[in-house]
């Protein structure tokens, strides 16, 4: 999450500079270039822009291209006012365009993101399914399923507790929905809360244990990654009731 967040201030940055620093130099040779070639310049910047970050950056990128290109490029000169009609359209067809490629490369991150992810997360339980065949200790599944988790949900620990139900903390349930004080949780509104989540681990209907997690407070992981969390509890209960047996 750190590093989106840190990847989309970047691109923020980048829409209001780069549009400036290709502008600048594009005007080193403004009595030899067109317009239109100015604008197309500026609008491989936006897509640039729109593919490393979020949507308001490329958004950004295509305002600040339509305003350094009016500023540079369209008489009057180091003025922002258009004189010619023609260049009033580049301008306006700029910020259009710029708006469009931002909403596709926008959706093309969007989608390899979430391929990425649905791929990391078939790994995760395949992972744990061949070390439940493998392993000669139920614990080693525990300990891996536990590392796991905390990689999965961006936990700040989890530790695993055998047997007992003691208390009433928060509950992530078998639909990946979470339950505090007996009331459902809003995960995508308000993020995960600011205790202990139990997670609790069955393996044949039987109850052997349960994960508490501690989470990074306000941090959302979506419904599918709980499910996959759910699933890696199952696998450990599963791997429990084996070896109890």
């Amino acid at each position: 999450m750190t590093r989106y967040l840190n990847r989309d201030h970047i691109a923020l940055v980048t829409a209001v500079v780069g549009p400036l620093a290709v502008a600048a130099v594009l005007l080193l040779v403004r009595s030899r270039i067109s317009n239109t070639d100015v604008a197309l310049v500026l609008v491989v910047v936006v897509v640039g822009v729109a593919a490393l970050g979020s949507r308001p950056a490329g958004l950004l990128a295509a305002l600040s291209s339509a305003v350094w290109f009016d500023f540079f490029f369209t008489h009057p000169y180091q003025r922002l006012a258009i004189t010619g009609s023609e260049d009033v359209r580049t301008a306006v067809l700029l910020v259009l365009v710029g708006t469009a490629v931002t909403e596709i490369a926008v959706r093309a991150r969007r989608l390899k993101e979430a391929t990425v992810e649905d791929a990391r997360c078939l790994a995760l339980v395949h992972d744990t399914a061949k070390l439940a065949q493998a392993a000669g200790s139920a614990d080693q599944v525990v300990e891996h399923v536990r590392g796991q988790l905390v990689e999965l949900l961006g936990l700040r620990g989890c530790r695993f507790e055998y047997g007992s139900l003691l208390g009433r903390p928060p509950r992530m349930e078998q639909d990946g929905t979470l339950v505090v004080a007996g009331e459902p949780w809003d995960v995508e509104r308000r993020g995960l809360p600011d205790e202990e989540i139990e997670l609790r681990a069955f393996g044949n209907g039987h109850y052997f244990g349960r994960f508490l997690l501690r989470p990074v407070p306000g941090v959302k992981p979506p419904l599918k990654v709980r499910l996959v969390a759910v699933t890696l509890a199952d696998q450990t209960g599963a791997a429990l009731d084996t070896s109890a047996g």
